[in-house]
């Protein structure tokens, strides 16, 4: 029973967490253009966020959190009224809701990565080197910032999701290499 409620609640963080997973993706794929900071810098010459994150990316990576979160509400009341309560109150429980929240997710994703990127630029670290955990979590702790003051959620979450987000962070960024996608792996 124990391994049934802890799957569930993997299966509940993951799918909760999508909007915001997707969001970040869709930034990738389909940003590009104008940078958010519009290619200003300090008064040392260091770009305040650089050139991968951009309005482009910004407004599709919502977007796409937003749609997300959409068909979750749509879905959410047949799928979701066993295991919601194990790690998150309230959850996605319909379209609105799923819109909203989806928002939130998708948006503080994408905001979680620009601000990722003014630190790695305050911090002298260049574009596509490594920051570890840096890199891997600014998008999900941002996003879920965001959400909190509407979705309370547990410890057992917040351990799922950043450990989930470390595996999914690497795969995916790894397939985007391989596909050309992103210069580097990690």
């Amino acid at each position: 029973m124990e391994i049934q409620i802890f799957l569930l609640a993997v299966l509940t963080t993951l799918y909760f967490i999508l909007p915001a997973y997707f969001s970040n993706g869709g930034a990738l794929a389909f940003g590009g253009g104008l940078p958010v900071d519009f290619g200003k810098s300090d008064s040392k010459g260091v770009r305040w966020i650089g050139d991968g994150v951009t309005w482009r990316g910004l407004f599709a990576g919502t977007v796409i959190g937003i749609l997300t979160g959409a068909i979750q509400g749509y879905i959410a009341p047949s799928i979701l009224s066993e295991i919601g309560p194990y790690i998150i109150t309230p959850i996605i429980t319909d379209v609105n809701s799923g819109i909203f929240i989806g928002f939130l997710l998708g948006f503080g994703a994408l905001l979680g990565d620009a601000i990722g990127s003014f630190l790695k630029r305050r911090f002298g670290i260049g574009r596509g080197n490594p920051a570890p955990f840096l890199d891997q979590l600014d998008f999900l702790i941002v996003a879920l910032i965001l959400v909190y003051p509407i979705v309370h959620f547990n410890w057992l979450f917040l351990v799922i999701a950043i450990i989930l987000t470390l595996i999914i962070h690497l795969i995916s960024n790894s397939i985007a290499y391989l596909l050309g996608m992103k210069d580097v792996w990690y």
